[in-house]
This record gives C-alpha cells, sequence and structure tokens, in this order.
C-alpha cells in the first residue's frame, strides 16, 4: 500500500514565533524575500494584531505553506510537468529546473500566497549556500514547499517539525493506521482549509 503523508498542525500550541519559517528558509537556501512556510495571525487587521477590544483581546496564529492536496490541481494544469505529485507518498513536488513562470500552478491554487513567484534573479544575504536542498533557484519560476522532499528520502522529518520548539507539528503517513497523525486524527477535533474546493488537503490543523 502507498504512503500518505500529511502534517497535523495543533494550533493550540502554536506560538507564532517563526521558528517553522526561519527553519524551511535555512534548510532551503531560500534567497531575499522568498519564504515557503509563513505564520499569519487570525482575527486581526494584521500581523500580530490581535482579535477583540480590550481587555478581551485574543490572539491566534495559523501556519500556512502548501497543502499537498490529494486532487492537486496545481498538477493538472502545469503544461511543464513541473508541478507533480507522486503516488507513492502524496507529495506535490515542484521542480524548478522545469518551471517556465507562467504561473498557472498560482491561479488555480485555492490556497492565497502558498507558491511564491520569483520575479528577479535571487540573491542571498550570505556568500554561502544552507541547509541540505540542492534545488537551484532562478528567475521567474514558482516556488513552493514540498515538505522537504530531500530529508523524506533519507527517513527524516520535514524541517519545520523538527525544530518548532513546542512540538506543535506532527508528521507521518496518514494509510498507517498505528501511525501518530492517525492516531491524532482519530482523537482530536481537527479541520482542513477551504474543504469545499474538494482538493483533499495534506495539512491538518488541530483545535
Amino acid at each position: 500500500m502507498s504512503k500518505r503523508y500529511v502534517m497535523l498542525i495543533d494550533l493550540q500550541q502554536c506560538t507564532g514565533c517563526n521558528t517553522c519559517s526561519v527553519a524551511c528558509k535555512q534548510e532551503n537556501n531560500l534567497p531575499e524575500g522568498v519564504w515557503w512556510t509563513r505564520v499569519v495571525t487570525i482575527g486581526g487587521n494584521g500581523d500580530d494584531l490581535p482579535a477583540g477590544h480590550y481587555p478581551n483581546l485574543r490572539l491566534d496564529y495559523l501556519p500556512l505553506a502548501c497543502q499537498h492536496c490529494a486532487q492537486a490541481p496545481c498538477a493538472e494544469v502545469c503544461p511543464a510537468t513541473a508541478t507533480s505529485r507522486r503516488e507513492d507518498d502524496g507529495v506535490v513536488m515542484q521542480d524548478p529546473g522545469l518551471c517556465i513562470g507562467c504561473r498557472s500552478c498560482m491561479m488555480v491554487c485555492p490556497f492565497t500566497s502558498v507558491r511564491v513567484f520569483a520575479d528577479e534573479q535571487p540573491r542571498f544575504a550570505l556568500l554561502f549556500p544552507t541547509g541540505d536542498n540542492p534545488s537551484a533557484h532562478r528567475a521567474r519560476t514558482v516556488e513552493k514547499c514540498t515538505f522537504c522532499a530531500h530529508r523524506l528520502a533519507r527517513g527524516d522529518n520535514p524541517s519545520c517539525v523538527d525544530v518548532c520548539p513546542v512540538q506543535a507539528r506532527t508528521f507521518g503517513d496518514l494509510n498507517d493506521s498505528a501511525s501518530q497523525v492517525a492516531q491524532l486524527l482519530a482523537t482530536r477535533l481537527h479541520f482542513q482549509l477551504l474543504t469545499e474546493k474538494g482538493t483533499e488537503p495534506s495539512v491538518y490543523y488541530l483545535i
């Protein structure tokens, strides 16, 4: 039986520290201004602004990245096969070497800003590459999270999972009933984003 990798994010644990975002940037040697995962504030009128009225304020966070949909419209429309869904584990890949920059994937993706279009030649803050992802970055191409496919290949978790200081992220094979992700989904209330779109996201939010 093939695997179906999923990521669970516990919103009761997430503190909005953005360690996941920084770890992703370092692991994948992302250029300046490029982020594959980010954390947004829910309910407020901007980043790190609470919802409600003083003294009844609430600050909640929602980590966002590619949702690695089982029914991925991006993979269906890509004319260059730069975006594809792996049948053996469900990871939606993005090959910068094949991308022609048409942005068809961005147009059909129902999730806001989970992809980045690198309009200019990549610039890096450091003079040397960081992380273990060998993927090249090119101008006028689309980039996104790949669940750290290079780490999965050697049996490791995505970088964002391992570095979370409050262990808000859990990763594993949903097709394995004994896995931690399967057990958590069986016992915790959860939701997926925009289920009405029919894409079957592989990211679940625990509440």
